[in-house]
C-alpha cells in the first residue's frame, strides 16, 4: 500500500529530481521505502532523502511510496520487459504467492496497449498504476475509481499521482481527477485518454423483490468474502446502521474476527443505537466520544488529507479520520465500510423528495449522475485518509458488478412513496432475510455529519470567527497550504 508519482518532462529533460519532490510531500511516518524509476532502471531506499542523489537520468520516471499491509506487498517499482511499473490497489481474490502489483506485472511483459486494456476491463479489484515506457507514460485506473489518482500538465511537465499535494509542490495548481476505467498516453504533448471500460445507465429490468434481494445478497457475499478472505480480523466503520451492519455481519460470518469502530461527538443518541444493535449482533464494540475542542484540534490535520475546504468533505472525513486512527492504534491493517450504498440504493432523502414530486426520470438521472461521480465525491477522500493512517479501507458495496445490477433495478425497489418513505428497500429485504434485527431494518437514514453531531459544531466553530462555515474552511485550508508547502 502506499502513493504513485509518474511524471514526464516535456522538454526532454531528467525528471528525476521533480520525482523526488513529490515523494516526499507524500512521506508520512508509516512509510518504509521509497521507490523511483525510468523505464530501465529502478532505484529503492528506506528514506527519501536517499533518492536525492541518485540520477536515472530520463525524462519520464514514476515513483512510489511504501507501506507493508499484507506479508506479500513489496516495494516498488517493479522492472518489466521494456518498462517499468508502479501499481496501488487490490485484486481480487486475493493473491496467495506473490503481490497484487507482480500479479500485475506478470500480465505486462511487453506492455502492450491489449494487455493494459485487459487490466483495466477483466481484472477484478481496485487500483491504480503507471508504466514508465521509452519517452511516455502509459497510466490506468479501475472501472468505479476507487483508488485516488490525479492528473494535471503546466508548461513543463505533465504528471500523475494518488495526492494532489504532490502537483501543488511543483507548481501545477489545475488538477483533476483521473476518470474511472480509463488508460493515458502522457508524452512531450500531454494526455491522451482511452475509454475502456465503464457503467451505462440502462432501462430498468423487471424483477422482483424477492429476486432482486437474493441476488444482491450473493454479490455481497462474495464481495465481502473476498475483502476479508485471509484476513484474521478486521475492523469497522460502523454507525449501527443498515449498510455498516450488513457488512460486518457478513464479515462475522465468513470467520473474520471483527472489531466494530464507533466515533462521535459526546451525547448523540446515535451512539446507543450502536452500541444495542452490537450488542443485538454479538459483536464487539469500541466507542470514541469527542470534544469541539477535538474538531478544531484535529480539522487541520483532516483538511490536509482531504485536500479541499469543501464543507461536506470535511464534515464527513473528521469522523472518518477519528475511525482510521483507531483502527490503526489497534494494529489492525484493514477497515471495511458502506460507503456507495446510499447512491447505489437510493438512500438520500433528496431522492425521496423528488420521487414524492413523481419525478421519476428525474431521480433516475440524478442518482446514475451520483454513481458515477461517487470516486470524486467519497472513495478519493476516504483512501487518502486511510492511508495516511496505513490502514487499508475496502469498501464491499463499491464493486461493478454490484453497481451494474443496482443501474438496473426499478426505481420502487429502491424508494418507498408509502412506509414512512423508508430508502433502501432491496437492501432492507436483504438484511431480514439474512436475520438481521428489525432494529436496523427499519431504522431511518441519518447522514454521517449529522449522526456525529460534526456539521453543527464545524458551523459553530465558523460563526466565533464571524464567517459562514465554507469561508471558515477556505481561509484555514489557505494558511495551512501556505504553511505545509513552505515546509516542504
Amino acid at each position: 500500500m502506499g502513493a504513485i508519482i509518474a511524471v514526464v518532462n516535456k522538454k526532454g529533460e531528467n525528471a528525476t529530481d521533480t520525482a523526488v519532490a513529490m515523494l516526499k510531500i507524500l512521506k508520512h511516518e508509516d512509510v518504509e521505502a521509497f521507490g523511483i524509476a525510468s523505464p530501465t532502471i529502478v532505484k529503492i531506499e528506506k528514506s527519501v532523502e536517499a533518492l536525492q542523489n541518485l540520477n536515472v537520468n530520463s525524462p519520464v520516471v514514476v515513483g512510489y511510496t511504501f507501506s507493508k499491509i499484507l506479508p506479500l506487498d513489496k516495494p516498488q517499482p517493479i522492472k518489466l520487459e521494456n518498462a517499468t511499473l508502479v501499481f496501488e490497489g487490490r485484486i481480487y481474490p486475493t493473491q496467495t504467492e506473490i503481490s497484487d502489483a507482480e500479479a500485475v506485472a506478470k500480465k505486462l511483459p511487453h506492455n502492450h496497449e491489449k494487455n493494459i486494456k485487459t487490466i483495466i476491463k477483466e481484472v477484478e479489484g481496485e487500483f491504480a498504476f503507471a508504466s514508465a515506457e521509452s519517452q511516455r507514460l502509459v497510466a490506468g485506473r479501475d472501472t468505479m475509481g476507487i483508488r485516488p489518482l490525479y492528473y494535471g500538465e503546466n508548461t513543463d511537465y505533465a504528471v500523475l499521482a494518488s495526492e494532489r499535494k504532490a502537483f501543488w509542490r511543483i507548481g501545477i495548481k489545475e488538477v483533476n481527477s483521473f476518470p474511472p476505467g480509463h488508460l493515458t498516453f502522457v508524452d512531450e504533448h500531454g494526455f491522451k485518454f482511452k475509454l475502456v471500460k465503464t457503467l451505462v445507465r440502462s432501462r430498468a429490468k423487471e424483477i422482483t423483490m424477492q429476486a432482486a434481494a437474493k441476488k444482491l445478497q450473493k454479490f455481497l457475499q462474495k464481495s465481502t468474502k473476498e475483502r476479508v478472505s485471509r484476513l484474521k480480523e478486521v475492523a469497522v466503520a460502523f454507525s449501527g446502521g443498515l449498510d455498516s451492519s450488513i457488512i460486518a455481519f457478513l464479515a462475522k460470518n465468513l470467520g473474520a474476527d471483527v472489531h466494530l469502530i464507533h466515533v462521535s461527538l459526546e451525547n448523540q443518541p446515535e451512539t446507543e443505537n450502536a452500541k444495542k444493535v452490537a450488542e443485538e449482533l454479538k459483536l464487539p464494540i469500541l466507542v470514541y466520544l469527542y470534544s469541539e475542542d477535538d474538531v478544531k484540534e484535529v480539522l487541520p490535520k483532516v483538511l490536509w488529507l482531504v485536500e479541499e475546504p469543501d464543507p461536506l468533505k470535511v464534515s464527513v472525513g473528521i469522523p472518518f479520520y477519528w475511525v482510521a486512527e483507531k483502527t490503526a492504534e489497534m494494529n489492525i491493517k484493514v477497515l471495511l465500510a458502506g460507503q456507495s450504498a446510499d447512491e447505489l440504493f437510493g438512500g438520500y432523502k433528496r431522492y425521496l423528495n423528488d420521487y414524492l414530486r413523481d419525478d421519476s426520470k428525474k431521480v433516475e438521472e440524478i442518482i446514475f449522475s451520483d454513481i458515477l461521480k461517487m470516486y470524486e465525491t467519497n472513495f478519493e477522500r476516504d483512501f487518502e485518509i486511510c492511508n495516511f493512517h496505513n490502514v487499508e479501507l475496502r469498501l464491499p458495496f463499491a464493486t461493478y458488478s454490484i453497481a451494474k445490477f443496482a443501474t438496473e433495478l426499478p426505481l420502487e425497489l429502491k424508494i418507498g412513496r408509502q412506509d414512512a418513505g423508508l430508502r433502501k428497500l432491496v437492501l432492507r429485504r436483504v438484511a431480514k432475510n439474512l436475520g438481521l434485527p428489525q432494529s436496523v431494518v427499519r431504522k431511518p437514514k441519518k447522514a454521517m455529519q449529522y449522526a456525529t453531531g460534526i456539521d453543527k459544531t464545524l458551523k459553530r466553530l465558523a460563526k466565533r470567527e464571524g464567517l459562514p462555515l465554507k469561508e471558515y474552511l477556505q481561509k484555514t485550508f489557505r494558511t495551512l497550504l501556505k504553511e505545509m508547502l513552505e515546509n516542504e
